[in-house]
């Protein structure tokens, strides 16, 4: 299936129309996902009068990877190390900080505007699978620990692994307890009805042809209208990529793919995973697995071909091979699962940071601003971000427009296709690496070389 279960289950919605008019706003928000729609509910909280026009390119708000990634809804504690090292600790402190509380504001919202997201607060743990990834998670909780914050990451044995999920894989770990887990698409969907219930113009299947600071604002034309506004917001994720994207020198594309079981309840209660908790392995190239309210199992893997720039923008792209391998791994993990059924699968591309974090931009005259750089993480730290490219447009000088992540220096990448070449051949190094470390071998000089190069260059990749 083209866009995946969450969205199957969540249900169809009625498209809004196509912008076919000229129309005046505030604010503009170009893309449909978290954090676009994020940033026109907080553009309206702040400013209830504020005139908000969004853009989505795609049918439906929400049926991008917004709707489909694995709803793992986390802040930022196991990034707090990596943080600290390009941004100091201050400004890491205030970013790990803004995300926890990012993950209050969604459950708050779905609480107090009646949005069924499946919100569930849950432990999400890092494990280790391998002897060479033990204690990969050691500069983060020792940062957690230096910086005051002892209690956002806390080390487990393997027994205390087992005691959350015992997969037969998993050895030794460290939790964030302040995590939650989401449906996606319930989320996304929930969101883009109350957006509509507080006058927030949308317009979808408007896929924006040009866009660009004019006349001390911005305008964006589509194929049969354009949006002129005093300041304008990019929220589109991979897109930002594309050849001539305003990231298209900071951002890769990479993919993620899920496969999901039948409910399988007895499996649950064998593996003693009834705490909700949403789990990640300690590799590069990550697999990633949750419940769901129904008793399934979805398990996802960050390891499939790196898209080549324009060539992707943003739609669901299942590669089969991708997918056949990531049920291979599942059962790996969960024997106890062979002979049950995967009733749905899906994948496409996400964006991804060098520094595996969120950035936000400001483009040209200061107008407009831009965002992404999730890298497979963003249902939480979306909302951060979109609170903060709310206050950037209405020009708020507060808390929110001075965290780190805005206008940070980061590491370009390549143009391509050098890019790609290289992505593509560092991604087949890591993978010939990490399967040797699963089988408790030592990888090949060469395989060990190359998916080092990401390291000495200041690329982050993986947990």
């Amino acid at each position: 299936m083209r866009l995946g279960y969450w969205i199957e289950e969540a249900g169809p919605v009625e498209p809004r129309p196509p912008l076919a008019a000229a129309r005046e706003a505030d604010v503009l928000v170009v893309g449909g996902g978290y954090t676009g729609m994020w940033t026109a509910w907080y553009a309206r909280q702040l400013e209830p009068e504020a005139r908000v026009v969004l853009l989505e390119a795609e049918e439906i708000c929400g049926h991008g990877p917004s709707g489909r990634n694995g709803g793992f809804c986390n802040a930022m504690w196991f990034s707090l190390a990596s943080m600290r090292d390009r941004w100091g600790a201050e400004g890491a402190l205030a970013t790990a900080h803004a995300a926890q509380a990012a993950v209050e504001r969604i459950g708050s919202f779905c609480e107090e505007q009646g949005v069924d997201a499946w919100f569930r607060r849950a432990g999400y743990v890092q494990v280790s699978t391998a002897p060479a990834h033990d204690c990969s998670w050691l500069d983060a909780v020792e940062a957690c620990q230096e910086m005051g914050v002892p209690e956002m990451l806390q080390p487990l044995r393997q027994d205390e692994v087992g005691a959350r999920c015992k997969s037969q894989a998993c050895r030794g770990g460290a939790e964030s307890p302040t995590s939650a887990t989401v449906q996606p698409a319930r989320l996304a969907l929930g969101l883009r009805q109350k957006l509509l219930d507080a006058g927030v113009e949308i317009h979808e299947s408007t896929a924006v042809r040009s866009f660009q600071e004019a006349g001390g604002g911005v305008e964006a034309r589509t194929d049969a209208g354009s949006v002129r506004a005093a300041r304008g917001v990019l929220a589109v994720g991979s897109a930002a990529k594309a050849r001539h994207g305003p990231l298209r020198s900071r951002l890769t594309v990479a993919s993620s793919h899920i496969v999901l079981t039948e409910p399988v309840p007895d499996v649950l209660e064998q593996l003693g995973w009834t705490g909700g908790e949403c789990i990640t392995d300690s590799r590069s190239l990550l697999h990633y697995f949750r419940t769901t309210e129904d008793g399934r199992i979805a398990f996802g893997w960050g390891g499939g071909r790196i898209a080549m720039g324009a060539r992707t923008k943003g739609r669901a792209e299942v590669d089969a091979a991708v997918i056949a391998t990531a049920a291979d791994h599942l059962h790996d993990y969960f024997p106890q699962l062979r002979g049950h059924r995967i009733t749905h699968a899906w994948g496409g591309p996400i964006d991804a940071s060098p520094t595996h974090l969120p950035t936000v931009t400001t483009l040209g005259q200061g107008n407009a601003f831009v965002a992404a750089g999730y890298t497979g993480n963003g249902v939480g730290p979306s909302n951060m971000v979109g609170r903060t490219l709310a206050s950037l447009p209405l020009d708020k000088d507060d808390e929110h427009t001075h965290l780190a992540f805005v206008d940070a220096k980061t590491p370009r990448v390549p143009p391509e296709p050098f890019h790609w070449i290289g992505g593509e051949s560092i991604r087949l190094a890591i993978e010939k690496k990490e399967q040797a470390e699963m089988q408790g071998n030592q990888p090949d000089r060469l395989s060990a070389a190359v998916a080092k190069v990401p390291e000495l260059i200041g690329f982050h990749i993986g947990r």
